[in-house]
C-alpha cells in the first residue's frame, strides 16, 4: 500500500492536513502505521484528539517508533489514551511482530 485509501473529500482542511502528513512521515513503518491509524480515526476525532494527534505527528519517527514496539517507554506526556489507541492498533500490532 503507498498510501491512504480514505478519501478526504468531505473531511474539513485541518483533517486533510493531518492525513497527508500522517501518510508522509518519512520512515517507511511509521507512514504506515501512523497513515492507517489516521485513516481508520480522523473523522471521528475531537479537536483535542486532532492537537494530541498533530503533537505526535512532530515527534521524531525513531522515537515514536521506540515508543509503540516496546523499545522504549513513551513519555508521560505521550502516554495518552490516543497513543494507547495508535499502539494497538492492527497496523502497530504487525509492527511488532515484524521487527527483528
Amino acid at each position: 500500500m503507498t498510501g491512504s485509501a480514505v478519501s478526504s473529500a468531505g473531511l474539513d482542511a485541518r483533517r486533510r492536513r493531518i492525513l497527508f502528513r500522517a501518510w508522509r512521515r518519512g520512515m517507511r513503518e511509521m507512514d504506515l502505521v501512523m497513515g492507517h491509524f489516521a485513516d481508520q480515526e480522523i473523522a471521528a476525532m475531537s479537536e483535542a484528539e486532532l492537537d494530541e494527534f498533530e503533537n505526535l505527528l512532530e515527534a521524531p519517527d525513531p522515537d515514536v517508533y521506540a515508543w509503540i514496539v516496546g523499545e522504549a517507554p513513551a513519555p508521560p506526556e505521550r502516554d495518552t489514551p490516543l497513543f494507547a489507541r495508535l499502539r494497538a492498533a492492527p497496523s502497530a500490532a504487525l509492527l511488532k511482530q515484524t521487527r527483528p
